[in-house]
């Protein structure tokens, strides 16, 4: 494998942690949302990955975003029957979004993010002091 796929992997990977960090973002952002009907509130998404093995230059490895999947969290009642979307029984829904969960998983995103920003630094500064050796 050349020096130079390293970019790429670690490249893949921040991609994949950016998609992790923004799906973080929207569910945090719509944590507080009601609906009229369970089915209608908002439910988490989270990505799911997958490491793509290529047979071709030497079996490359990237990360890819295999898909997006939808928390099956139940939405919660609350009893408001003075809100405006409140149904004929008086109830409003939340989405399930645990707000405490969903930072936690920002944070491990976010190092994962910074994880590979170091590979990438330290692998840059390794091609930049091998190529030096040549002019000394």
């Amino acid at each position: 494998m050349s020096a130079l796929k390293i970019f790429d992997i670690a490249g893949s990977a921040m991609s994949a942690q950016m998609l992790r960090l923004n799906t973080v973002a929207s569910n945090l952002a719509n944590a507080e949302t009601m609906a009229t009907k369970p089915e209608d509130v908002y439910k988490a998404r989270h990505p799911v990955f997958e490491t793509v093995l290529s047979e071709i230059n030497g079996g490359d490895a990237t990360v890819h975003v295999k898909q997006i999947v939808e928390s099956d969290t139940p939405a919660i009642p609350h009893y408001m029957p003075g809100h405006p979307m409140a149904n004929k029984d008086g109830y409003v829904f939340s989405s399930g979004v645990n707000a405490i969960e969903e930072m936690a998983d920002m944070i491990s995103a976010s190092r994962s993010y910074q994880n590979n920003v170091e590979v990438l630094s330290t692998a840059k500064e390794l091609i930049i002091r091998t190529l030096s050796l040549g002019r000394t």
